[in-house]
């Protein structure tokens, strides 16, 4: 048995105890004994990125040879290196070598890195990107230097509104309202008068203006086109992009779409609905902005910090302080915390616009004010034809799915039903169907699992029932959790639900924190006797405990 028991921690305290385990078999043992007791998924990951940090750590020892790397291995070893002349020559050996241009990328990249680190905002060479990569056919393929802006002027907060046959996502409405606050917020903070800006993009498009300013904007942007009709990456990423450049320094084509109502270079803010079509625009527009994006975030607010990072600061041992970051908060990868994103300048670039995706469901849709006045611009550019080389000859509308998000009670069911996965979805059933308003959802682990399911409860199984950060967001009166360990990816999907009751074997799962009543006790059991309660209106309390079954609040 190792010293350290993980079997006597919660998972949010196990995590500090193990940081000061520092041997790699004292870790391994472990994580033996945390397989061989209460066998977490959350408390094994933790203890797997210790050891792989350990590991990672005696890798990165000596001098490193780009030859017998691959591209992401050698990404990883440079991290560790940090001077100049040793990045250089493991650059010369690249080039002596397979000569890859991703490596050598890489390295320079690392190279710029250290020297932007090492000296002051005002000391650092700025070379523009046509002479420092002149073998590049597209300023984009590298991220570095890509658009020689400096002191760019950033202003107001663009909201990419989602449409869906003429009609606007509901999600769009929830960043207009979001955004309406936080410029709101901003305004009053910093003393400006900075606007919400909604950018529309399709056919018809120009009669959702009015509903776009009474959600919250104060201009509206538009290009319709009957060619727009469907979303194409290709057309509605470009369109964006010129939105965003037009009439400033970067802007390619300056006699193309009207953009007299702004003199700014490119937008402060700007905000995508984390949808299918939301993701692929957000990443390709942030991506030909230059800028970062934060994807599938659940929560926003704008405040000044301050950073040590020499990455940012110009010089290790500064500090500097950055004036209105808009910090997007996300689901970690973990699934048990979130992270918080920023985009920030460094000592040679600048990252505008900030921008975020998000998840739909994460903000209230704000009552409509139809006395709100606001401007509206058709951006009115002419659609080159090669944006339309793909042609849209015949398609099938599909059936719009499954739709939870209206229904009173709600029952979720999560691997815990993995020893007898139909047995455990027919209970479920049984369950929502003695109810007068409710139907079944699943966390995403059930639909990425192999589990084998019987024809008739088959259907029950399919991604259009998930609930979480890449599934559907539910608010119902009543929610039952049964058999899931609360991971904050399904945190997001179920957390404004007026009552929350959960079943689960660990009396340690994440979900106890956050349900208003927690059943300790196999879901094979306690379920039906939570259908035979709800069908007599009344609970047995004795049936419950002999379930092995406790309830709290």
């Amino acid at each position: 048995m190792p010293a350290l028991d993980p079997n006597d921690y919660d998972i949010s305290e196990l995590g500090p105890e193990i940081q000061a385990v520092e041997d790699v078999d004292e870790l391994e043992a472990i994580l033996e004994a945390e397989k061989a007791g209460k066998d977490r998924v959350g408390a094994k990951q933790l203890i797997e990125s210790r050891i792989e940090k350990f590991r990672e750590d005696d890798d990165a020892g000596g001098e490193v040879d780009p030859t017998e790397l691959s591209p992401a291995e050698l990404g990883n070893a440079l991290s560790d290196v940090d001077d100049v002349a040793e990045l250089e020559a493991i650059l010369e050996a690249e080039e002596a070598g397979e000569n890859r241009d991703s490596a050598k990328r890489l390295v320079q990249n690392r190279i710029d890195s250290v020297q932007g680190s090492e000296a002051e905002a005002g000391d650092v060479e700025r070379v523009p990107p046509a002479e420092k990569y002149p073998e590049l056919d597209h300023p984009t393929a590298d991220k570095q230097y890509v658009e020689d802006l400096r002191d760019g002027v950033y202003e107001d907060m663009w909201v990419y509104c989602e449409t869906d046959d003429g009609d606007l996502l509901d999600v769009s409405r929830e960043m207009l309202g979001k955004a309406r606050g936080l410029m709101d917020g901003y305004n009053d903070e910093y003393d400006r008068e900075e606007r919400v800006v909604g950018v529309l993009v399709g056919d018809g498009v120009a009669d959702l203006a009015d509903e776009v300013v009474a959600y919250g904007a104060d201009v509206v942007v538009y290009q319709e086109d009957p060619e727009l009709e469907r979303f194409r990456h290709k057309p509605y990423a470009e369109l964006f992009a010129a939105m965003a450049r037009a009439g400033g320094e970067l802007d390619a084509e300056p006699e193309a779409g009207d953009s007299s109502w702004r003199d700014y270079d490119e937008p402060r803010y700007v905000l995508f609905p984390a949808t299918n079509n939301g993701r692929d625009l957000s990443a390709q527009v942030q991506g030909e902005l230059d800028s970062g994006l934060a994807s599938d975030c659940s929560g926003l607010y704008i405040d000044d910090t301050v950073i040590s990072n020499p990455a940012k600061t110009g010089g290790e041992g500064n500090k500097r302080e950055f004036e209105a970051v808009l910090h997007m908060k996300r689901p970690d990868f973990s699934g048990f915390e979130y992270s918080t994103i920023l985009c920030l300048d460094n000592p040679t670039r600048e990252f505008h616009p900030q921008g975020a995706s998000v998840i739909p469901g994460s903000f209230e849709v704000p009552e409509p004010d139809a006395d709100r006045e606001g401007e509206v611009h058709e951006y009115d550019f002419a659609l080159p034809e090669e944006w339309f080389r793909v042609e849209i000859e015949d398609y099938d509308d599909l059936e719009s799915g499954v739709d939870l998000t209206g229904n009173e009670v709600v029952v979720a069911l999560g691997r815990g039903i993995g020893d007898d996965p139909t047995r455990g979805m027919e209970l479920g059933l049984e369950l929502a169907k003695a109810f007068e308003d409710a139907d079944l959802g699943i966390t995403r682990g059930i639909v990425t699992s192999s589990y084998d399911f019987d024809g008739h409860v088959e259907q029950y199984a399919r991604e259009e029932r998930q609930i979480g950060e890449t599934g559907q967001v539910v608010e119902p009166d009543l929610y039952v959790a049964a058999g899931i360990s609360g991971a904050v990816q399904h945190k997001v999907g179920m957390d404004d639900s007026g009552t929350i009751v959960s079943v689960n074997t660990d009396p340690d799962a994440d979900i106890r924190e956050f349900s208003d009543y927690f059943v300790e006790g196999d879901l094979f059991e306690v379920l039906p006797v939570l259908t035979e309660a709800v069908e007599s209106g009344e609970l047995d309390a004795a049936a419950l405990a002999a379930t092995g079954g406790a309830t709290d609040d």
